[in-house]
């Protein structure tokens, strides 16, 4: 059984991801973790979905059945169980979370012991575990070997004093006026505090999660409703988390959003201005624009690209010895601060640039232009091996030909095939993706 996808187990809650199956998972990986074992003790954390409670006392029972302790920290963002696991000395962090997905759906994500995403190699040992009925028959444990568990309400403070450090000390947000939007998720107690103590104005939208409204229209996916504050509230500027809080949408003044590759520039070339950004450049994923790369190449740095996931531009920052990358969408990893994207340490470096600079957010945020570029996603039946289609290799010479970069891949977590068009002339990419998406209509949904 296929179980891990992009980032982690992930499906609809009850149906492919039930109770059964969120037993086994936890008892596979606490299998796994046990052979490498320092304290026995393994963290959990969950976002306000309804379905979290099923899962997590699912885990709870997989894991204390092989005889782990288990920490219940309740909800918390996604970034904070990474920081958490590493700060309580756990053998594994877990995170039960669909990100940025509708409440239906919900996930399980693992850290090891240093807080850091598996490598999808550990991913196919634990699949190997689940699939193992003697393995896990032989892991359970009887009378005085069953774990126990307790649940901790207060770790939000080490997670709220080390979000604070990453901001310098030298500035304060006094006299700003911020609108959040914590997407009815996991960052809606951490993130209004966080940005009040450090002195803002805030206002804070979508902070009342009831089990179902989690990302609802509304957070990093959704923001009609943060643009249109930032102008009611003449704010300086729009922060969005997603639903587990590890990525972060940025509105200007304006009301206008930042696009998520004039982030990273913008991010990149401060944190080399201040001459903190290590590897001389940064990392984002071949989803980047190209713009990016050349706003990268005249301020005299390299831009790494990675496969997509914030877990693959980690990989390739410490293979290059960076400590700044992300995606376009909003993960943004300053890992001096943070173990995998975290929207409220990107937001609070974005405020510090903003404050260095003395400029707004439309200014200072927007260092270069974009090419023109265009994302579809196609809803398909089948997820035929790409090479395995007939013509398409023809058909993508003849757009290389034309100087259109494109990027053709299946979803992660879901039956969609996603195509990114760039060119500079953008009439003639609009023509090519017309022209790609009833290609592949056709080609997969046969």
């Amino acid at each position: 059984m296929k179980l891990f996808g992009t980032d982690g187990v992930r499906g609809e809650a009850g149906s492919f991801l039930s109770a059964q199956v969120a037993m086994r998972v936890a008892m596979a990986a606490g299998i796994y973790f046990k052979s490498r074992s320092v304290t026995n003790k393994i963290l959990i954390g969950k976002d306000t979905r309804r379905s979290g409670y099923m899962i997590e006392n699912a885990i709870v029972s997989g894991l204390t059945a092989i005889g782990y302790d288990v920490i219940e920290i309740g909800p918390m963002p996604t970034p904070a169980i990474a920081f958490i696991t590493e700060n309580m000395r756990c053998d594994a962090g877990i995170m039960i979370s669909a990100s940025h997905n509708s409440y239906e759906d919900n996930g399980i994500k693992f850290f090891d012991g240093h807080g850091d995403k598996l490598t999808v190699e550990v991913e196919k040992e634990i699949e190997a575990i689940y699939a193992n009925d003697d393995l896990i028959k032989e892991a359970q444990v009887t009378a005085k070997n069953i774990g126990k568990a307790k649940r901790i309400d207060d770790v939000i403070g080490r997670y709220i004093v080390t979000l604070k450090n990453s901001f310098p000390l030298e500035l304060s947000l006094h006299g700003m006026r911020i609108v959040l939007d914590a997407a009815n998720g996991a960052g809606y107690k951490v993130g209004p505090t966080v940005l009040e103590e450090l002195g803002a104005d805030v206002v804070v939208l979508h902070n009342t999660p009831d089990g179902f409204n989690i990302n609802e229209n509304c957070g990093a996916l959704h923001t009609k409703d943060l643009c249109e504050n930032v102008l009611k509230y003449r704010a300086d500027l729009g922060i969005a988390l997603d639903g587990d809080a590890d990525r972060v949408v940025i509105v200007d003044e304006k009301g206008e959003i930042v696009d998520g590759d004039q982030l990273l520039g913008a991010l990149g070339a401060y944190m080399n201005e201040r001459g903190v950004l290590k590897g001389g450049g940064i990392v984002a994923t071949v989803m980047s624009n190209q713009g990016l790369e050349d706003y990268m190449k005249k301020s005299g740095l390299k831009l790494y690209r990675s496969d997509v996931g914030d877990k693959h531009v980690l990989e390739v920052m410490k293979e290059k010895g960076i400590n700044f990358g992300g995606e376009q969408s909003g993960h943004v990893i300053v890992s001096d601060f943070a173990k995998t994207g975290d929207g409220l340490v990107s937001a609070l470096q974005t405020l510090a640039l903003l404050l260095s600079k003395k400029q707004k957010a439309s200014q200072a945020l927007r260092p270069f232009e974009l090419y023109p570029q265009k994302l579809v996603n196609i809803n398909i039946k089948v997820k035929k091996p790409l090479e395995s289609i007939e013509s398409l290799d023809l058909l993508l010479k003849e757009i290389d030909a034309e100087g259109i970069r494109h990027l053709i891949r299946y979803s992660g977590t879901e039956n969609k095939l996603r195509i990114l068009l760039e060119a500079k002339d953008a009439k003639r990419m609009h023509i090519r993706m017309d022209e790609l998406v009833a290609f592949f209509a056709k080609a997969l949904n046969a």
